[in-house]
């Protein structure tokens, strides 16, 4: 089995779905607009300087969970899905997925965002396999906590590294998609590591390792 690996956000997707969830919770009145808009932002800039706290960040981005039940969740995701992640998918991105298919490699996204944002987009995308940031649920709601190691920066070697084991697979001749240099630590660790539209920091390691750089913007 050759797995090839995506991250989703900016890499897939020509945005990035956490940021826009959060935002599509201000412009539907579920959260203090202003407060959490300012957050939201702060924390999103945080990633992409290579600064971010994940546990940090993810007591914040996981409350709006705890505040609802998941029937109103499940409705209001379903609206996210179309108001602010279809625009986001990308030709390019499902020809490349296709590719690895007729190759018949096996596929996986690994993502730093949380399970409830991001199972639906894997869905659509038809990708079977997903390791995400799990959001702890207990007795059909949700808590605000983590459940587990999130899958951000080492933690994603951690949480593949998981499910190979799980599964009796290995890493042999693996690819990984990736734009940002957060994943460093899980680009490093595959035989195929791609930068796709890479952030300035990753570009340069990509150059500097020899690495693949693709586009996939449309």
């Amino acid at each position: 089995m050759t797995l090839a690996i995506f991250d989703l956000d900016n890499t897939l997707l020509a945005g990035d779905s956490d940021h826009a969830w959060g935002e599509f919770l201000v412009e539907e009145g579920i959260v203090d607009a202003e407060e959490y808009r300012k957050a939201n932002d702060r924390f999103y800039q945080e990633y992409l300087n290579g600064e971010l706290d994940i546990l940090h960040y993810l007591g914040f981005a996981l409350q709006p969970l705890a505040n609802h039940n998941l029937d109103q969740l499940l409705t209001w995701r379903d609206s996210f899905m179309d108001k602010k992640v279809r625009p986001m998918m990308q030709r390019k991105a499902a020809e490349l997925l296709d590719s690895h298919r007729a190759q018949g490699h096996t596929l996986m996204i690994i993502t730093a965002t949380n399970r409830f944002v991001t199972e639906p987009i894997a869905e659509v995308l038809g990708i079977e396999h997903l390791i995400a940031t799990e959001p702890e649920l207990v007795n059909g709601r949700y808590t605000g906590e983590v459940a587990g190691v999130p899958s951000f920066q080492d933690g994603k070697v951690t949480r593949l590294q998981d499910w190979l084991s799980a599964y009796g697979h290995d890493l042999d001749g693996a690819w990984f998609y990736s734009d940002s240099h957060n994943d460093a630590p899980l680009l490093r660790e595959v035989q195929h590591p791609v930068a796709v539209d890479p952030d300035p920091t990753l570009e340069a390691l990509a150059r500097e390792n020899g690495w693949q750089i693709l586009s996939l913007r449309d």
